[in-house]
């Protein structure tokens, strides 16, 4: 069984449901599964808290849940977006980041 067929086995039926409870599902369970990540590098880098990294590592595969469950809801596979993803970052930084690269005026993709 693949990751996606976990995932949709495991969720509200995103095929009777519209698209816009699909998107908004994912988009604020994404948001809500990156807060997460983001207080636990908060409390890290700012508490002085020790770095839970196997909690973190559960929230990161639960940010990758709501991923895959929003390419699953407009039809598109994650190796789609990565690929999409690819091709943007190597036409943006041609020879490799820079910092210089990434502070210049560019035109809005």
């Amino acid at each position: 069984m693949s990751y996606r067929d976990t995932i949709l086995g495991n969720c509200p039926d995103y095929s009777i449901d519209n698209l816009d409870n699909n998107l908004s599902l994912a988009g604020l369970g994404l948001g809500g599964e990156a807060g997460e990540v983001i207080d636990i590098i908060k409390k890290y880098l700012h508490h002085n808290k020790p770095l839970d990294r196997d909690k973190l590592i559960k929230e990161m595969g639960d940010v990758r849940w709501y991923l895959e469950y929003l390419a699953a809801s407009i039809n598109v596979t994650m190796e789609e977006v990565e690929r999409i993803n690819i091709e943007k970052v190597l036409k943006r930084y041609p020879n490799g980041f820079s910092f210089e690269a990434a502070n210049a005026e560019r035109v809005e993709e």
